[in-house]
């Protein structure tokens, strides 16, 4: 048999060798590949809506130029605290492209971070307009911001509780408050989010957005709004699991 002959029998196939590295996973690594990558997917949707509707709301506040009224102001300061900073301190705990690579600890201190920092922006917007009118929470808009409010400021002074609940276990139950801290946050941003959406459908700004587009920015509240608060329904459900099971 000639030499080359002998040679091609035994020569493997490149394209083969690879197809088979790549499928030597580990059991369960194909699983938890893909669920990385579809929540990497969501994720980033999340933060692409996330910028457009915050850019959107920045452009209209301030279509007046310099300075800014109290309800440009209002706009400004809630938009960034709850629909960018607030929504960043969430999805920080649940592997964003930006804290997926930090430690467990380094997370945990950029959700407080970004969550005082939103937080004392949106009550700052609020405390604005409410100062600005006479007649308050006569709308669906104005109601749900109170909602926001409420339970933002319960869900900061909750945090403390969570943040150390190994250290205050004797006094109290720790799960609990972590699980009183998720539901507070959870409610605080959700109304957050319908409070926008509210905003969103007065008549001054559908005129100035075109009534399509207004109703895109609706649905992408919604659709961001839905992505980041799924982690936190998960977790809560879990941990209230565990409690129940306790």
């Amino acid at each position: 048999m000639a030499p080359n002959t002998v040679e091609t029998s035994f020569s493997p196939d490149p394209e083969r060798v690879t197809r088979e590295n790549k499928n030597q996973n580990l059991p369960g690594q194909e699983v938890n590949y893909n669920l990385y990558i579809f929540q990497s997917t969501l994720n980033l949707l999340a933060n692409i809506l996330i910028g457009t509707v915050v850019g959107i709301s920045l452009l209209f506040a301030l279509r007046n130029g310099l300075p800014l009224g109290a309800t440009s102001l209002h706009i400004v300061l809630c938009v960034i605290g709850y629909q960018l900073l607030m929504a960043q301190s969430i999805l920080s705990l649940s592997g964003n492209g930006w804290s997926s690579k930090l430690r467990l600890v380094d997370k945990r201190r950029a959700h407080w971070i970004l969550q005082i920092l939103g937080s004392g922006l949106a009550l700052a917007g609020s405390f604005i307009k409410i100062l600005d009118k006479t007649v308050h929470w006569n709308t669906y808009h104005g109601q749900f911001a109170l909602v926001a409010m409420v339970f933002t400021v319960a869900c900061l002074f909750n945090g403390l509780t969570s943040l150390y609940a190994f250290e205050w276990r004797r006094i109290f139950n720790g799960s609990i408050s972590k699980l009183t801290h998720i539901c507070f946050g959870i409610v605080a941003f959700g109304a957050a989010c319908i409070s926008l959406c509210y905003g969103f459908d007065k008549q001054f700004f559908r005129t100035w957005a075109s009534e399509d587009f207004t109703n895109a920015l609706i649905a992408f509240t919604g659709i961001f709004g839905f992505i980041i608060l799924t982690n936190p329904f998960v977790t809560f459900f879990r941990k209230a699991v565990t409690v129940v099971k306790k």
